[in-house]
């Protein structure tokens, strides 16, 4: 009678205890989940377009050139409608998963800018860790038969629940906690937690404002700090790569551009401005394969392609940048009256 005692008593713990353990993940799961949220505001956007938009008559694709650089103000005042799908550092690959999820937006006859970048045809994205960290942000709002070499257990841990790989961001559910850590430990170090508190507000303070600063101030521009910069976002883009000119993203764009002609929509390829302290910094030869397979690409597609990586409007007008290769809102929304002017299939939209 003991041993039966013994083996339901020991079934029933094999039971409960995994069922508690699922129980406090979920309970904890939903006020993380909030909090994990606002590692991704840039993507809301998305839920804006199924919720706001019926069609879209200009859009755009992209990484961060494509994000910062298109400003539709003007376009949007006209009654069109308007939409970025770009992301920082996306690559063709996300692009092309973008388009086959909301691709039905976009109205017969629209017009989706491609730009097209330094670093489009390899990754902007610097090693195998930052890429998995840039894709997690996929899994929030595409459809799994839509992500590039989709993961169940990445969908699992960091978008279903996200909990699972928290780390010690779970403090941020009992913030009252962490804080009773912090002062421990600083008491044990002799240390008042208020002043380390003041200096880290100063330090958020002053990060803040320098931003503000270099985006709405640019006749204040610091020179040398601009310029290294400059060499920092060249080194980004291609320092430690293999190969520039990778196959598959060639033939993600020509996915892409495929797609369009299959759905009615006029694709535009383009490369946004650039200043003269990162194009200057780049190779004679590097400049000439990029343009030779650009306009390869243009060519076998009958899709027209608009270079202003060496415009003269822009190139030594550092007004217009916030830095080496992004436009700041004065820059981006001269930039829009620039394409309305040279971009032929925007003429439907004047």
């Amino acid at each position: 009678m003991k041993k039966v005692y013994d083996v339901l008593r020991f079934g029933l713990k094999c039971i409960l205890i995994p069922a508690a353990a699922v129980l406090i993940i979920y309970s904890l799961n939903k006020p993380y989940r909030r909090i994990d949220f606002n590692k991704y505001l840039d993507i809301t956007k998305f839920t804006t377009l199924e919720h706001l938009y019926d069609h879209v008559d200009i859009g755009n694709l992209g990484s961060s050139h494509g994000a910062y650089d298109f400003d539709y103000t003007a376009l949007e005042e006209r009654g069109y409608a308007c939409f970025n799908f770009a992301n920082t550092s996306q690559s063709f690959n996300y692009d092309y998963a973008i388009l086959k999820q909301y691709g039905n937006y976009m109205s017969p006859g629209s017009v989706l800018f491609i730009p097209v970048s330094y670093f489009s045809f390899n990754n902007e994205v610097v090693n195998a860790s930052e890429a998995q960290a840039m894709s997690v942000r996929y899994y929030h709002f595409l459809s799994p038969k839509n992500i590039p070499d989709y993961n169940p257990y990445v969908d699992l841990v960091t978008n279903r629940f996200p909990i699972l790989s928290a780390g010690e961001d779970i403090f941020k559910i009992f913030p009252g906690f962490k804080l009773s850590l912090i002062t421990y430990a600083a008491e044990k170090e002799g240390d008042g937690t208020t002043n380390n508190s003041e200096n880290l507000d100063t330090q958020i303070d002053v990060q803040d404002s320098d931003i503000v600063e270099n985006q709405e101030s640019p006749q204040n521009i610091n020179i040398e700090e601009f310029a290294n910069r400059a060499k920092e976002r060249y080194s980004r883009h291609f320092d430690n790569k293999e190969e520039y000119f990778l196959p598959e993203r060639i033939s993600d764009l020509y996915d892409i551009i495929n797609y369009c002609k299959e759905h009615e929509i006029t694709p535009v390829l383009i490369t946004t401005p650039f200043s003269s302290y990162y194009i200057d910094l780049i190779s004679e030869d590097f400049l000439k394969e990029f343009s030779e397979t650009v306009n390869q690409i243009a060519a076998d597609t009958g899709v027209s392609y608009y270079d202003y990586s060496n415009d003269e409007r822009f190139y030594n007008n550092l007004t217009y940048f916030s830095d080496s290769d992004h436009l700041n809102a004065e820059g981006c929304e001269y930039f829009m009256q620039v394409l309305l002017n040279d971009v032929t299939e925007l003429n439907k939209f004047q």
